[in-house]
């Protein structure tokens, strides 16, 4: 009799398990098919892509990460890839295609030398040694950017910043548009922009992009302080005030209601209204130490009581109400207030100023500018388009410029577009790869070829011959 050996399950049921050359395979053919859905939408005639979601909501897009974003993908190496595309997202705000169709070619590069029998660490330490390389190439190959060299401009030339931006915005929804984007985009990034020394700090959350449906992409404006979707609280407030002083408060203009259930047992109606006399005289205390400190607008991220409003109103003062935490600490950075959650501690040291605050009309919405506020730490662009769909996607391309023009400033450093850089990284890496010996020289070369798919997919979008496309700049580059 045979003793049968009973299998040893070392995972649950029903789990799926590849292993060997067969992962690798499917990890590597995973990655490309994520490379090759976005690679259609790169460059300036890249194609846009339509997205609708399980709830039927459409997204017309040529950004590469919220593509992905959207699609919603399961299997995990293809995870990883998009993974690529949030990181380069949220570390530079553009370049998201680029980076994950990047990552696609070195994979596939590197199924063809594990065809050859290579071992992936081999190749991994090849690639390591390449990518090094190559930021060194490019620190060779960039311009230097100088933030404060805009007054040697020739008449007529556009700023070295608004190049960046433009290149960011062509061929996504703003193109049209590029120039007056550009524009708005350098003076945002430059009225938050401080030196440290030789070290540039720039915040991209001072930058609030906010969007209205309703008109063409030129009546998008850049508004030294911030636009807020809100409008005022009462009719009879004023709807514009110049040098206001500002108050910021944290906390409810209501009369509390108590934190148990209290019961008030009321005899006569006399007592009912002096009960309500009293309510009245508490909201008139808190409106009254409002006005004691000079105060113009408040913004209020809590409610604003019927009674207290029209106390405000009376004293010609501007209020908002339920403004989002984050408007709030943007009005603080923009006007020099304080944010207040105590009206009884709220004094004249924690008042802001603006050169103007007013409410406007934006489409068929009212809107609160606070504008022309002295040095503001938080700067808005309102985005304006005609659909929907456009003003998303203006939105988007601003993002990517807003990105681009901190990265560049920040580095210092800029290179040249259209797969240039590609180029030129792929010839200076194969003359690396002849000074290495061993089979991480392969590696190096698959990584330099791997460059070439920019300047490749550049010329397949524009429905030119990429073998004739790539030779001719080969060529001019040697």
């Amino acid at each position: 009799m045979t003793n049968q050996i009973q299998p040893i399950f070392i995972m649950p049921e029903g789990s799926e398990r590849t292993t060997g050359k067969n992962a690798q395979r499917t990890n590597i053919m995973a990655a490309k098919l994520v490379a090759e859905t976005v690679r259609t939408t790169l460059g300036p005639k890249g194609m846009d892509k339509m997205l609708v979601d399980s709830m039927g909501d459409v997204v017309i897009t040529n950004d590469g990460v919220t593509i992905l974003k959207e699609m919603n993908i399961e299997h995990p190496s293809a995870k990883m890839i998009v993974e690529i595309a949030k990181t380069q997202e949220d570390e530079v705000g553009d370049g998201t295609t680029t980076a994950v169709v990047l990552a696609g070619e070195l994979l596939k590069n590197a199924e063809r030398l594990l065809d050859q029998e290579i071992h992936p660490t081999v190749i991994a330490r090849g690639y390591r040694l390449a990518a090094d390389k190559a930021q060194v190439i490019l620190s060779n190959l960039a311009e230097t950017l100088d933030p404060n060299d805009d007054k040697t401009l020739k008449p007529g030339e556009e700023l070295p910043e608004e190049e960046v931006a433009i290149t960011a915005m062509t061929g996504k929804g703003a193109e049209s548009n590029k120039e007056h984007l550009a524009d708005l985009t350098v003076k945002a990034v430059k009225s938050i922009m401080e030196q440290n020394g030789n070290e540039i700090l720039i915040d991209k959350e001072n930058i609030k992009l906010e969007k209205k449906t309703g008109s063409s992409i030129t009546s998008s404006q850049f508004i030294k302080g911030l636009v807020i979707d809100k409008e005022k609280v009462h009719h009879g407030m004023p709807s514009n005030l110049p040098n206001a002083k500002i108050a910021l408060i944290n906390s409810a203009v209501e009369i509390k209601s108590t934190e148990t259930d209290a019961k008030i047992q009321i005899n006569d109606p006399t007592q009912m209204q002096a009960f309500l006399d009293q309510e009245e005289k508490m909201l008139h205390d808190m409106v009254d130490k409002i006005i004691n400190t000079g105060a113009k607008a408040i913004f209020c991220q809590k409610g604003i009581d019927d009674i207290a409003q029209h106390f405000l109103a009376k004293a010609g003062i501007y209020a908002c109400r339920r403004v989002k935490k984050s408007d709030m600490e943007a009005l603080s950075r923009a006007t020099g207030a304080s944010i207040i959650t105590n009206i009884d501690d709220l004094s004249k040291d924690d008042l802001g100023k603006a050169g103007n605050v007013e409410e406007k009309k934006v489409g068929d919405e009212e809107m609160t500018y606070i504008e022309n506020c002295k040095n503001p730490k938080s700067v808005t662009i309102l985005l304006r388009g005609s659909t929907e769909h456009v003003t998303e996607e203006v939105k988007r391309a601003m993002e990517d410029a807003v990105g681009d023009i901190i990265s560049a400033l920040r580095d210092g450093k800029v290179v040249a577009g259209a797969g240039a850089p590609e180029i030129e990284l792929a010839r200076n890496l194969k003359k690396y790869a002849e000074s290495l010996s061993g089979r991480e020289q392969l590696a190096v070369l698959a990584f330099a070829e791997a460059m070439e798919v920019i300047p490749r997919t550049l010329a397949e979008n524009a429905g030119l011959d990429p073998i004739d496309v790539i030779t001719e700049l080969k060529a001019s580059h040697d």
